[in-house]
C-alpha cells in the first residue's frame, strides 16, 4: 500500500538497507539532523499559550497543564491494492487470516493473541542513541455491514510496562471493479479486481530519557516524525507486497502480464 510521497527531513535516505527489520539511524544520518535542526538549544522553542495571557490579566489562576512525561509522534498513511478477483473471494481470505498473516508479516513476528489479535514484533527502533524494541498488538475486526475492515490496538498479554505506547487506528474498504483494458486488449469475459483503500492514524509516544531531551524539542520531534514515516512505508510496503503475492499464489490465480495491478 503506497503512501503519498513525503520529504524526510535533512533530505536523509531513509530507505536504504536489506534488512526490513532495521530502522536505526545511522551516525551520517543522525549528524544530518544535528545539522538541520541545532545541538539542543530548547529556549527558541519555548512557546507561550495565547490564551494563557488573558487569563492572567482577568485576574484568573492557570492550573499548569497535566502531562504524563511522553512525546507524541503522529502519521497518517494512505495506501492501496488491487487483487485479481470477486469481492466476495477476496473477503473470504481476509477473514481467514489465521492462515496468511503470520506468513506475510515475515520477516517481522507475529504472534497470535485469542482468535483476531497478534503481536506484531518489529524489532529494534531508534535514532538519537535511543532504541526500543517495538511491538504492538494488533486486533483484526471482522468486516461491518459496508464491508470496511478495522484494524485497532490491543494490549499485550503480560508485557511489562514500556517506554512507549502505541495508538493504531487502520481502516480498509473493498470496491469491486470491472478491468479496465486498454484498446485491443482482450482477456476473455468481464474480469473483476477488487480495489482495496488503506486507511492509517498512527500515533506513538515515547519516555525519553535525560540526555535524549537535551538534544532540543526541534531535532526530536523531526527525528520522531521521519523515523515513524519511515517504519509506517516499509513495513507496509512490505506487507502489502507479500499480501498480495501470497492472495494469487494461495487461490491460484495468474496475473496476465498486461494487467497492471497496484501495490
Amino acid at each position: 500500500m503506497q503512501q503519498e510521497p513525503t520529504r524526510s527531513p535533512a533530505n536523509l535516505d531513509f530507505t536504504s538497507g536489506d534488512d526490513d527489520s532495521d530502522f536505526g539511524l545511522t551516525p551520517e544520518q543522525e549528524a544530518a539532523m544535528l545539522a538541520e535542526y541545532g545541538d539542543g538549544d530548547d529556549s527558541q522553542y519555548d512557546l507561550q499559550d495565547p490564551d494563557a495571557e488573558t487569563e492572567q490579566k482577568q485576574g484568573l489562576t492557570q492550573e499548569p497543564k497535566p502531562t504524563d512525561g511522553f512525546r507524541h509522534f503522529r502519521n497518517h498513511y494512505i495506501g492501496n491494492m488491487d487483487l485479481f478477483a470477486d469481492k466476495q473471494t477476496v473477503m473470504k481470505y481476509l477473514d481467514a487470516h489465521q492462515g496468511w498473516f503470520k506468513r506475510c508479516a515475515h520477516p517481522f513476528k507475529a504472534d497470535a493473541i485469542g482468535e483476531t489479535g497478534y503481536a506484531m514484533g518489529i524489532g529494534q527502533v531508534g535514532a538519537l542513541s535511543f532504541k526500543v524494541d517495538a511491538r504492538v498488538g494488533l486486533n483484526l475486526l471482522p468486516p461491518d455491514e459496508n464491508c470496511v475492515y478495522a484494524i485497532v490496538t490491543i494490549p499485550i498479554p503480560d508485557q511489562e510496562p514500556q517506554k512507549y505506547e502505541v495508538d493504531f487506528q487502520a481502516e480498509m474498504r473493498l470496491e469491486e471493479k470491472t478491468l479496465e483494458l486498454r484498446a485491443g486488449e482482450k482477456l476473455g469475459g468481464d474480469p473483476l479486481i477488487t480495489a482495496i483503500e488503506w486507511d492509517l492514524h498512527l500515533t506513538v509516544s515515547l519516555h525519553f530519557p535525560g540526555y535524549v531531551k537535551k538534544m532540543g524539542t526541534d531535532l526530536i520531534q523531526k527525528t520522531g516524525d521521519s523515523v515513524l514515516g519511515f517504519i509506517v512505508q516499509r513495513v507496509s510496503k512490505s506487507l502489502t507486497a507479500k499480501v498480495q503475492d501470497d492472495f494469487h499464489k494461495t487461490h491460484g490465480i495468474k496475473v496476465p502480464k498486461q494487467v497492471k495491478l497496484r501495490r
